[in-house]
């Protein structure tokens, strides 16, 4: 089926959350990455979300080049074309983005979603993150509030961040942050919410941190609280009616305790973010096949080496294989196996 509507992700959303499960959101930086999520996804029967960071736009358009909205645009290209060809739902969303990066980055992709509408298209994106972490929270807000207007008009889904995701990714690091920053309040969350609900016909999802940590670390290093997302989960219907909830989104899954993550699905969770992991399963297969075929890969001592074992597919094949059995790990440890709602 083709990359979903807004109204096709909304649904999406609604019914997870309904149902305590979860969709797994994996970064992808090249097609092989993007086929593997699309593979594994397919094979577990369960929709899902493929999602591009600002580095991996910037990967995906080369070391010439090096923009990242271009590389996003390039792969966004890529999984509206084959996506049709797969029995399941899959979104189409960019990860974190800081409001310095927005001129660079989400912007320059909703002005192509503009266009493409434009012309009676579907959307570039169905969901962009705006990631005001590391700013005032009035500030936060106050572009976020900006940003989802336009992005209601265009049908295109939000995802903002109360706290901060620890740990270190794609050149982002916020490892120094103090322990308190890790831990959504109920008042933040609650501020999101009255600021965010005025826009009419409008949806959002709120990445509330509650110890993430990006990367995988020893057990013991990462004290997870999923109860944060309880507590303002109950904040909000003590306020607003048990009508009211959010559309959390879990932050930093890869290493995560499955104890944990079982935990957050009975609070709202219906997104998780999964990125260290896949490549680390991406890249596990290549360092078989390069010990196990060294004499072949390598022309040494006069010798030719093997065409069949340098070939990149050869490997390229066993790496997307491997990605996608996590991939299908991950939609098990959601709950989303043979929940597509594609039928």
């Amino acid at each position: 089926m083709p990359v979903v509507d807004y109204d096709q992700y909304k649904t999406m959303l609604e019914t997870a959350y309904k149902n305590k499960y979860a969709y797994p959101a994996f970064n992808v930086s090249s097609i092989e990455t993007a086929n593997a999520v699309l593979e594994g996804l397919a094979e577990a029967e369960s929709d899902g979300i493929i999602q591009i960071s600002i580095g991996g736009g910037e990967f995906a358009s080369g070391n010439y080049i090096k923009d990242s909205a271009i590389g996003a645009m390039t792969l966004a290209q890529h999984v509206h074309l084959v996506a049709k060809k797969y029995n399941i739902f899959v979104a189409l969303h960019t990860d974190h983005c800081k409001a310095s990066k927005l001129p660079s980055f989400v912007l320059p992709l909703i002005e192509e979603t503009e266009k493409r509408r434009a012309r009676g298209e579907s959307n570039l994106f169905n969901s962009h993150m705006f990631d005001g972490s590391d700013i005032p929270l009035d500030k936060n807000i106050e572009i976020a509030t900006d940003l989802f207007k336009r992005c209601a008009k265009n049908k295109i889904i939000l995802e903002v961040e109360a706290g901060v995701v620890g740990g270190e990714e794609d050149g982002m690091d916020n490892s120094g942050v103090p322990n308190d920053k890790l831990y959504s309040t109920p008042e933040d969350m609650l501020r999101f919410y009255e600021a965010l609900g005025k826009i009419p016909d409008a949806t959002y999802m709120l990445a509330a941190t509650f110890g993430n940590v990006h990367g995988v670390y020893k057990p013991g290093n990462v004290k997870l609280r999923p109860k944060v997302l309880k507590e303002g989960q109950e904040a909000l219907k003590a306020k607003y009616g048990d009508d009211a909830h959010f559309l959390f989104v879990f932050h930093g899954g890869s290493g995560s305790p499955k104890e944990d993550i079982a935990e957050t699905l009975n609070y709202g969770c219906v997104k998780m973010n999964i990125d260290t992991d896949t490549q680390y399963a991406f890249t596990r297969p290549i360092v078989d096949h390069m010990f196990k075929n060294y004499d072949g890969v390598l022309k040494v001592e006069g010798e030719v080496g093997n065409k069949k074992v340098y070939d990149p597919r050869s490997y390229l094949k066993a790496a997307e294989k491997g990605m996608a059995q996590r991939v299908i790990e991950a939609c098990q440890d959601l709950n989303s196996v043979g929940k597509t709602l594609c039928k």
